[in-house]
């Protein structure tokens, strides 16, 4: 696995449903991308999600679905990889390769409407509702069905997710994009440098640096795969943070500011406010109020 792009899921040539169980202290931190479906539960680990355009947190009990080559990665929080390991994360995948069943069976009546979904889906769902605790018992459950009973398991879990409402898109940009090796690569090397170093003042250069590209090739680089400026993308990740340390700590606003990259309190408070809709106090208080 030393390519970032592209993955292969280690599996049979002719292997229409895959389960997978994914435990460690963290998940797998290189983008990248694979023509089969992904439908995957987190059961245990936090951190951010990175689905084509899309930034933003996952946790216990999320479950995901990602279309045909979506580059992605499941990077979790810094703390999942401090030693000696003190957490762990867990998720379980099922992976639907649809090449294996053939292109005969997409000429039966039966299969029109599944052929239909297919075609629509691109880019990265999350799945909610009376849809997600269907589709986690199913997942929980799938370890234990062989043969027949394991394709019908995944048609179900197909049917389920064409005909719920409870799967909301999480990319705003075509859901078709893909990179090539390098590119998958670069922006590899550069998500990983913005996530350890989001806590300080990163200059432009130095991001351009890791991109090997020069500062105006990089911005149009960038705004082109992920939809926002490197500002607006440092921005999301730093405030997401954010939102962990006033969730889970005691720090004050001001602390909490510092530690997530900014020097100017006014400044964090507006950036705060813009993209989650209220004040960090407020934040932090709605949630008080909810746990």
């Amino acid at each position: 696995m030393s390519k970032v792009i592209p993955f292969k899921i280690p599996k049979s040539q002719k292997e229409f449903i895959r389960f997978q169980r994914d435990e460690g202290g963290h998940f797998y931190d290189k983008l990248h991308q694979h023509p089969e479906w992904q439908l995957t539960l987190i059961l245990e680990g936090r951190g951010q999600l990175m689905v084509g355009d899309y930034l933003g947190r996952f946790e216990p009990g999320d479950i995901y679905l990602m279309g045909s080559n979506v580059p992605h990665v499941f990077r979790s929080d810094q703390e999942y990889f401090e030693k000696p390991i003190q957490k762990i994360s867990r998720s379980n995948t099922l992976f639907f390769d649809f090449e294996a069943l053939g292109q005969g069976i997409w000429e039966v009546d039966e299969f029109s409407e599944l052929k239909q979904f297919l075609v629509s889906i691109k880019g990265c769902y999350r799945i909610i509702g009376k849809t997600a605790a269907y589709i986690k018992t199913q997942i929980l459950d799938f370890h234990l069905k062989n043969g027949l009973p394991k394709i019908l398991g995944a048609l179900e879990v197909l049917q389920e997710l064409q005909v719920s409402t409870g799967i909301v898109s999480l990319n705003r940009l075509d859901g078709n994009l893909t990179y090539s090796e390098s590119e998958g690569k670069r922006m590899d090397e550069v998500m990983q440098f913005l996530l350890s170093q989001s806590h300080r003042q990163i200059q432009l250069q130095e991001v351009s640096d890791k991109a090997n590209m020069s500062k105006e090739a990089f911005c149009r680089f960038f705004k082109e795969r992920t939809g926002k400026t490197f500002t607006e993308f440092l921005s999301q990740i730093r405030i997401h943070q954010a939102c962990q340390l006033l969730q889970e700590s005691e720090f004050s606003v001001l602390e909490i500011a510092y530690q997530s990259g900014y020097q100017n309190l006014s400044y964090f408070n507006r950036t705060f406010k813009k993209i989650k809709g209220k004040t960090p106090k407020a934040f932090r208080k709605s949630f008080d109020d909810f746990i």
